[in-house]
């Protein structure tokens, strides 16, 4: 990549709804070539696609997120690819990588409620063939997403405070 199409890049990493104007005055360059710029890295797949980061506790969104560690034994001449492949196809899927340590993927899954999490993990990944283990983490609240603080996180502590 040469230093328009990085710097472009990182503009829209901080915020996706950035015009090309204001990228083009920011990096010293016209509003056609960032929409050129932006054009090649779509078509190439570097841009994969934009999106909102929504706080669900902010608008009281009844859905369930879980990591789900997964050990698996990979295929001969294909490594863990083909199983990603497999593991990724199902809708529930938001996020999959593979991992260091002790587990291989860290899959993140959504679902209507833990009943089809659940459901998710004892019919659909734990029976594949080459997977060996799961670990189901559910995600309680979150306090930070995509590099931005959450309203929920940054509410005051309304607990009460103990005393001795």
């Amino acid at each position: 990549m040469n230093k328009l199409e990085t710097e472009t890049l990182a503009l829209l990493k901080q915020d996706s709804r950035m015009s090309a104007e204001k990228i083009a005055k920011a990096v010293g360059a016209s509003a056609a070539e960032i929409k050129d710029v932006i054009a090649r890295l779509e078509d190439s797949g570097v841009i994969l696609g934009y999106t909102t980061l929504v706080d669900d506790g902010a608008i009281d969104r009844d859905r369930v997120e879980a990591l789900i560690e997964v050990r698996v034994n990979p295929m001969y001449g294909r490594g863990f690819d083909a199983i990603a492949e497999d593991i990724y196809r199902f809708e529930q899927v938001k996020s999959l990588y593979l991992m260091s340590g002790g587990y291989d993927l860290a899959v993140f899954i959504e679902g209507k409620n833990l009943r089809e999490v659940a459901a998710f993990v004892s019919e659909k990944l734990s029976v594949m063939d080459k997977v060996l283990s799961t670990a189901t983490h559910f995600i309680l609240k979150k306090y930070k997403i995509g590099g931005e603080i959450t309203v929920s996180a940054s509410t005051e502590n309304k607990r009460q405070p103990v005393t001795p």
